[in-house]
């Protein structure tokens, strides 16, 4: 004689993908905050001179006041020269000498002019190929400070041989009111954190061999877009 089946398996309560959806949703989001924070975290809120010395320097264009910063590093020694990189293909050495009348000595004698970048990752190409060039091994990397982080991620990807030096320019702006008072600077901040990441998740990838977005500036010359006249690397 045959027993009934005893369907014994447990039976999960209705509505559970309701709530496995927003579980998920809210450890996402919790975890975006948590990571937000630590970004902001390593956000200098105050220039600070670098403690060493390097081989040479880097600005990356982009912010005010990024250029002068870097050219007064030079002008103190810093480095023993300066690659400027992102300039605008039509801007030249005497275009930027004007806007910086009190360093039109160094822009003559220990200058060079990145034009091929348009990226952070084709600023931290290019860079790799003039330190290269020159035989430098240390160099300073002059960025905004709320662009430093993802300029280190990909700067220390390019070359991992080098010695790093951050010098993060603080904004005038940023200087004179907190920045979750100020909804521009907020939208900033979280754009930029999630370029941040997209870079740390993109570099990781690569270090197993997986390269989801090749850099233009490392292709050939014809297969480069156009850059646009208002285009500026950050």
């Amino acid at each position: 004689m045959t027993s009934p089946t005893d369907d014994r398996s447990p039976k999960l309560p209705r509505g559970w993908p309701r709530a496995a959806l927003m579980s998920t949703i809210a450890f996402a989001f919790v975890g975006a905050a948590a990571g937000f924070i630590a970004f902001l975290s390593q956000l200098h809120g105050a220039e600070i001179a670098p403690d060493r010395k390097a081989d040479g320097i880097v600005v990356l264009t982009g912010g005010s006041s990024r250029v002068s910063d870097a050219m007064e590093l030079l002008a103190a020694g810093y480095g023993r020269r300066l690659l400027i990189s992102g300039v605008h293909p039509t801007s030249t050495a005497s275009d930027i000498s004007r806007t910086l009348p009190e360093s039109q000595s160094f822009m003559h004698c220990c200058v060079d002019l990145d034009r091929t970048a348009v990226s952070t990752r084709g600023n931290a190409a290019e860079a790799r190929r003039w330190a290269q060039g020159r035989g430098f091994k240390s160099l300073i990397v002059v960025t905004s400070n709320y662009h430093m982080p993802r300029a280190l991620v990909e700067f220390s990807h390019a070359m991992p041989e080098t010695n790093l030096i951050p010098f993060a320019v603080v904004g005038d702006k940023w200087r004179e009111e907190p920045w979750w008072t100020s909804a521009s600077t907020l939208r900033l901040l979280l754009s930029e954190y999630v370029k941040y990441i997209a870079a740390e998740l993109r570099v990781r990838l690569e270090d197993f061999g997986i390269d989801l977005s090749p850099e233009m500036s490392e292709q050939p010359p014809g297969l480069q877009p156009k850059r646009p006249a208002t285009a500026q690397a950050n």
